[in-house]
């Protein structure tokens, strides 16, 4: 009995010692850390995780499970994923922070290839464990008898949030060559990427060149991920005059471009559309960037203000300690509550979009955030920087140890690219396709074997 009561309060256990954890944090938090950007991520994650709960809907027929996202059946929807799409703000705090973290990498001591090698790690840490558990969960229901078009089904769907982190991997690790060309050029950088995005959706959609713009996919996250840079250094200053006549041009623009120009509303694609504006993205989904970080920028004093308040800021330390677990394991939540709700028959099927789905989508967030809760009470630990700092890499040099890294880098991006072009479908015993697990985990070692073998403290 004891055992099993030791188990129990295991989750209780890791519970209380990560609030002790985010206490101790928020208390030695640096005077100069700018705690407003850390506020944005922790808001942009949150809202992808809602937004992509409140627009998911799941049925349960004689043909098993359905589900598709509510913005196909309710045009009254779309206009709302102008509040929920913020991954132009995650980029926007990605372009800041990785400026500042790369400029003091560098005054430190250390060189480009030891902070790629840090940076990347803080990243690959909760996606290798994510990817892992999804093969073993997959495995286990393949044992058990499960269908393989339903493993399939939820392998799909629990692996969303990865084809995300092609971009931003992809970008982050172009930070030192774009942050060089930034001191040269500064805000000329995003307008010039800008307008090869425009060029890019005229090759695609009027002209029907095939492949060019898709470039538009790096094209467009690397303009906002500038903006961070501009933000940063100042560049891109916090001043009402700057920043209220930004938000005005990006949302006239955006609405320019979509009510009365050729690009949807929505901000976020589902089946059916024509043109999807983020994939690849477009100029209106660039002038919803521009629109959210005038707002942001204009709001950043305020924000400040209330941050120096212990609670505020403790409930942002808090989140951004596992904020990858969270937004890695959203849809997982997604599956396990999908799969206890109505495969059950505990939620009630009804019609998407009527208000008793609207209402019923109550209980199913409180599901959701609890079993989400769960699994970053399991997982988060993994990100979490209890241990030595395995991202402190300082220098790493040499032809050798310098291709690996390379090397790895893309064979990690070409596992999780090879996962998005997979798609829906079942992909084997372990639900994912083979050549995705044997390139990124065999990038995740040269990784791992080239910061084990080659890198040096920064200060020797």
């Amino acid at each position: 009995m004891s055992s099993v009561g030791d188990m129990a309060a295991h989750p209780v256990r890791v519970v209380r010692r990560m609030m002790r954890q985010v206490r101790r944090l928020a208390e030695r938090t640096p005077p100069q850390r700018e705690r407003y950007a850390d506020l944005l991520r922790a808001i942009a994650i949150t809202a992808v995780v809602v937004g992509h709960w409140l627009a998911i809907y799941v049925t349960r027929d004689g043909k098993g499970f359905q589900g598709a996202s509510i913005l196909q059946i309710a045009s009254w929807t779309r206009p709302l994923t102008w509040l929920f799409q913020v991954m132009p703000l995650f980029f926007l705090v990605g372009g800041f922070a990785n400026a500042a973290s790369f400029t003091s990498h560098l005054r430190q001591g250390g060189n480009v290839m030891g902070w790629v090698l840090g940076r990347t790690a803080r990243l690959l840490r909760p996606t290798t464990i994510l990817l892992g558990g999804l093969a073993v969960a997959a495995l286990t229901a393949g044992v058990l008898g499960a269908e393989p078009a339903l493993i399939g089904v939820a392998v799909w769907l629990a692996s969303i949030p990865l084809w995300f982190l092609v971009a931003y991997i992809a970008v982050m690790v172009l930070t030192p060559p774009m942050y060089a060309l930034h001191r040269r050029a500064g805000l000329a950088v995003p307008i010039i990427l800008a307008v090869l995005v425009g060029g890019g959706d005229l090759a695609r959609l009027v002209l029907t060149v095939p492949y060019v713009g898709q470039a538009n996919f790096l094209l467009a996250w690397l303009a906002v991920h500038q903006l961070g840079f501009a933000w940063q250094d100042g560049h891109l200053p916090s001043r009402r005059s700057v920043a209220l006549p930004m938000a005005a041009v990006g949302f006239i623009t955006l609405v320019l471009l979509t009510v009365v120009g050729p690009y949807p509303v929505s901000m976020v694609g589902f089946g059916g559309e024509r043109i999807r504006n983020t994939s690849p993205p477009t100029l209106a989904l660039l002038a919803l960037a521009v629109t959210q970080t005038g707002i942001a920028l204009w709001m950043r004093d305020p924000g400040n203000r209330w941050l120096r308040r212990p609670g505020p800021w403790t409930t942002v330390v808090a989140i951004n300690l596992v904020i990858m677990t969270l937004f890695l394991w959203h849809m997982t939540a997604v599956v396990i509550s999908a799969l206890l709700l109505y495969g059950t028959a505990v939620m009630p099927d009804a019609t998407p979009g009527s208000a008793l789905w609207l209402l019923l989508r109550v209980p199913w967030l409180a599901c959701l955030a609890l079993i989400l809760a769960l699994l970053v009470a399991v997982f988060g630990r993994f990100e979490q920087r209890t241990g030595p700092r395995a991202d402190l890499v300082g220098t790493v040099k040499g032809v050798w140890p310098t291709a690996l890294t390379i090397a790895g880098v893309g064979a990690v991006l070409a596992g999780l690219l090879a996962l998005a072009v997979a798609g829906l479908g079942y992909h084997g015993p372990v639900g994912l396709p083979v050549k995705v697990l044997v390139a990124y985990f065999g990038g995740v070692a040269v990784l791992g074997f080239v910061r084990w073998r080659y890198s040096h403290p920064a200060q020797e």
